[in-house]
């Protein structure tokens, strides 16, 4: 009995040690690699790089293949307007060097519905010049035949950067001024 005990626990021992091995040395484990752009991120920029190209070629094909019929777009300036109205102004529209340039940053899906958030640059002619236009953008999507078409566009402009004022110089040589514990410029009295 006391054989049977001791071959039992060798086989025993033997099939851990097997099983703790590591993997064999040519097959190497490579950490595995996390992407910061998600499938979603990567589906909407492919659409908005789709809608970008057709307002800088002035393509309307491609633009009508971005935007739904019930489209309403709501610009930077509050100008409210649909879809065959930015169908009319990329055919016939006076500026022919606009360009348009949209990053996504973020994208909730809800159901049939997404919400694509980002950051786009737009150069336009307004008046006698060039103007660099540059904010933040909210579309909303819908999942139509297979497809995903935007419904509304909201766009805010982002404030200029404002001129960095000149610091006023502190007479101490420490980094920070408090008056009660720093020295002072007047003389004891």
């Amino acid at each position: 009995m006391t054989r049977f005990a001791f071959w039992l626990s060798a086989l025993f021992f033997s099939c851990a040690a097997f099983a703790q091995n590591p993997a064999p040395a040519s097959a190497p484990i490579e950490p595995a690699v996390t992407s910061a752009i998600t499938p979603e991120v990567a589906t909407f920029q492919k659409i908005e790089d789709t809608w970008s190209s057709a307002v800088n070629m002035h393509d309307q094909y491609s633009l009508e293949l971005v935007l739904s019929p019930l489209f309403v777009d709501v610009s930077a300036a509050g100008d409210i307007t649909t879809r065959n109205q930015q169908l009319a102004n990329l055919i016939s529209g006076d500026d022919k060097v606009i360009h348009l340039e949209q990053r996504v940053i973020t994208v909730r899906m809800l159901g049939d519905i997404a919400v694509a958030n980002g950051t786009y640059t737009l150069h336009h002619k307004a008046g006698s010049g060039q103007v660099d236009e540059k904010g933040v953008f909210t579309h909303v999507f819908e999942r139509m035949r297979g497809g995903w078409l935007c419904i509304n566009s909201q766009r805010t402009l982002l404030p200029d950067d404002p001129k960095v004022k000149a610091k006023k110089q502190s007479g101490s040589d420490l980094p920070f001024h408090i008056p009660l514990f720093s020295r002072s410029d007047k003389k004891d009295q």
